[in-house]
């Protein structure tokens, strides 16, 4: 029988699309608190911030859920093929496009501005070249680490229970290390000296480690979320009231850094967030839903997109002259969002097609 293109679409491409879309909007947010808006704008820039601060757990369980989903029975002898894809699809554009951000628009840098080469050189690596590209240093650790994953895949397929314990185990060293950073990275003054650790994969693993138990227990998931997805959502709202509540201690002016994802109230929403993306996933899948081909065409680029958002952001921004407009707020951050979406995937997808003609061509 010939698969559709919808059999194609599953919970990853949900999470990609989902975390990408949301994290362009960080970035508008992020641009519109440089406005210096009214304590009341703040305030609700700082609410809407939270709600989609899960982005990166969204990312890191989606790509991790895919690449079980496809690669099953993998092990460390299948890392070569599986590296050489990665180079095409992650490595090549976030190059590009760190280089783009140094070079073009050096202002973007985060923490420090290189002076030198070697400067240049650590800012590249190290994911300050954007306020975004921290990300990627976090992401590339994980595509070194895939062995580890497929051998937890292949372990946890045994039985229930051994899954079950892995994921306790796993759970008690994630809360001590948010614990820790927390309160000695977050809160402490040491978060100058130490902020790089907001990018080690220990920061986010339990999300890659749920990506890929859920492939393996998803049709056993799938009953309970549909069943307890009222829960869900309850808790999903008691977590983000609580978050916000615990941006607006830290007094007004609002700023977004003080909502950081390393913290037990943050870990708790996001994971909210990730069983009620997937519940709605497995519904459309279900049905068949006529969405499917286009969430996973989307998904293909949108890592791609992401990787572009600043880049747009600030041509938006710059070519309408926002930082100084007396046009409503709410309006600039709606008209900068739709256009650096549109442009962000736009470009994607054609730096997509340009680099794939492009090697057809040395090969030939």
């Amino acid at each position: 029988m010939k698969n559709s293109p919808s059999q194609k679409t599953d919970v990853g491409d949900f999470m990609k699309i989902i975390a990408c879309t949301a994290v362009i909007l960080q970035s508008v947010l992020s641009f519109a608190m440089t406005k210096h808006p009214s304590i009341n704008n703040q305030i609700a820039i700082g609410i809407i911030y939270n709600f989609i601060k899960f982005t990166a757990p969204v990312f890191i369980f989606g790509i991790l859920y895919s690449t079980i989903r496809t690669t099953p029975y993998s092990s460390a002898a299948d890392y070569p093929n599986y590296a050489k894809k990665q180079y095409s699809a992650l490595i090549v554009p976030t190059f590009w496009w760190t280089l783009i951000y140094l070079i073009f628009l050096p202002m973007v840098q985060q923490v420090n501005h290189y002076t030198d080469w070697k400067s240049f050189l650590w800012q590249f690596i190290n994911g300050n070249a954007a306020p975004h590209l921290w990300y990627n240093t976090m992401m590339l650790q994980f595509i070194l680490l895939m062995p580890i994953f497929w051998y937890i895949s292949n372990l946890s397929k045994r039985s229930g229970k051994l899954a079950f314990t892995l994921l306790v185990i796993s759970l008690v060293i994630y809360i001590i290390w948010i614990e820790f950073y927390y309160h000695n990275v977050f809160i402490d003054q040491m978060k100058h000296q130490w902020y790089l650790l907001d990018r080690v994969f220990l920061s986010f693993f339990i999300y890659g480690l749920l990506g890929v138990l859920f492939v393996n227990y998803r049709w056993n998931i799938k009953l309970l979320l549909h069943k307890y997805r009222w829960i869900l959502i309850i808790a999903a709202l008691l977590s983000v009231i609580l978050i916000n509540y615990e941006l607006f201690q830290f007094g007004t002016p609002i700023h977004l850094s003080n909502a950081p994802y390393y913290k037990l109230s943050m870990v708790a929403y996001d994971t909210c967030i990730i069983l009620l993306i997937a519940t709605l996933a497995f519904h459309l899948i279900k049905a068949d839903n006529k969405i499917l081909p286009k969430i996973h065409f989307l998904s293909v680029y949108a890592y791609r997109a992401y990787l572009s958002n600043v880049f747009w952001l600030v041509i938006v921004w710059k070519t309408l002259n926002f930082q100084t407009s007396n046009v409503n707020l709410w309006i600039i951050i709606i008209v900068t969002y739709l256009t650096t979406s549109l442009l962000s995937f736009t470009s994607a997808l054609l730096l997509s097609n340009f680099w794939s003609t492009c090697k057809k061509l040395l090969r030939n």
